[in-house]
């Protein structure tokens, strides 16, 4: 039986990386490059084919297709030159599938700008990290949006991204990060999008489908170890994860309520159109800034742990096959 160490340590180095540098701002990124690919090929598909639901189809599976089929290529020519510039290289695509570092940050700004008074700062820092739109949002109304952001983020963000790199390496991995960037840029109810980003979004409900569930129990457990709360984030996750318009966010979002005792969710301005959504965590208080804090270490400590058993489930598999 031959073990592939070092395919074993992909997913664990790039954690690493990801805690220690975060985001890189300025070094070339492919979720960068994902996002000009989808700028460019969209108003060709829409001139190719004249259905925007066909066209969007085409669209979504195509660069989805694109985005496996080139980093298979890229890892085998690396692997091909040198099996540590392969090993280099599978690292460094699940790295940028990975956002632990880079959420917390994006959250801890909203944090110190609210604790400074500064609700407009707030807004502005929170605007970078949400789909809805914060100009008229209260500062309680901040808070909310900042910790559903890292609930739904976790599953997005985090969870999803080792999910695929466990079963199927950097190439899923990178294909799962094209289909929701998919989703963030073209997956919204718009006269413009309604039909064109149907496919786009439903794909991304189908890849987070797994991971959102697997999520509850994960939370939980780290919302226990934190602070003795995951009876009740379970509870809540179980009560209330369904209300959610999407499919998927309202599961973690139902456990950080449960789990941080606090009321989330309720209407909000997407592109100018307000949305009526449920409340979550019903039976919780209001928010307040330190909730943002906890947030944040709840997703740290859940992804840490997701990490863990991702690894130790394909690590035990690549043994015993």
């Amino acid at each position: 039986m031959i073990i592939d160490v070092a395919a074993l340590t992909v997913l664990p180095t790039a954690l690493a990386l990801d805690l220690f540098l975060g985001d890189p701002k300025r070094a070339p990124h492919p979720v960068r490059w994902m996002g000009r690919t989808i700028e460019l090929a969209e108003p060709v598909f829409r001139k190719q084919i004249s259905s925007d639901l066909r066209a969007g189809l085409a669209f979504a599976l195509a660069l989805t297709l694109l985005a496996w089929i080139g980093t298979v290529a890229v890892v085998n020519a690396a692997h091909h030159l040198h099996p540590v510039l392969g090993w280099a290289v599978e690292v460094l695509f699940v790295y940028f599938a990975l956002s632990i570092k880079s959420l917390r940050q994006a959250a801890i700004g909203v944090y110190r700008a609210l604790k400074m008074d500064s609700l407009n700062e707030a807004k502005q820092r929170l605007a970078m990290i949400v789909g809805r739109d914060v100009e008229k949002l209260s500062r309680r109304g901040v808070i909310r949006a900042a910790v559903e952001t890292v609930a739904e983020n976790l599953v997005d963000g985090v969870m999803s991204p080792v999910f695929y790199t466990a079963i199927g390496g950097a190439p899923l991995a990178m294909a799962f990060k094209m289909v929701s960037t998919l989703d963030s840029m073209v997956g919204y109810k718009t006269t413009q999008y309604m039909n064109f980003g149907k496919a786009a979004a439903r794909m991304d409900d189908v890849a987070n489908y797994i991971p959102a569930r697997l999520a509850i129990p994960v939370i939980a457990i780290a919302a226990q170890i934190l602070y003795g709360t995951g009876k009740r984030a379970w509870r809540t996750a179980l009560r209330e994860g369904g209300r959610h318009r999407s499919p998927n966010a309202g599961r973690p979002e139902a456990t950080f309520a449960g789990a941080l005792a606090l009321k989330l969710g309720g209407p909000n301005s997407y592109h100018g159109t307000l949305v009526h959504k449920p409340y979550i965590g019903t039976l919780f208080g209001a928010a307040e800034p330190v909730h943002i804090l906890q947030a944040c270490q709840l997703m740290f400590l859940s992804a840490l742990l997701w990490a863990l058993g991702c690894w130790t489930c394909s690590s035990l598999f690549a043994v015993l096959v």
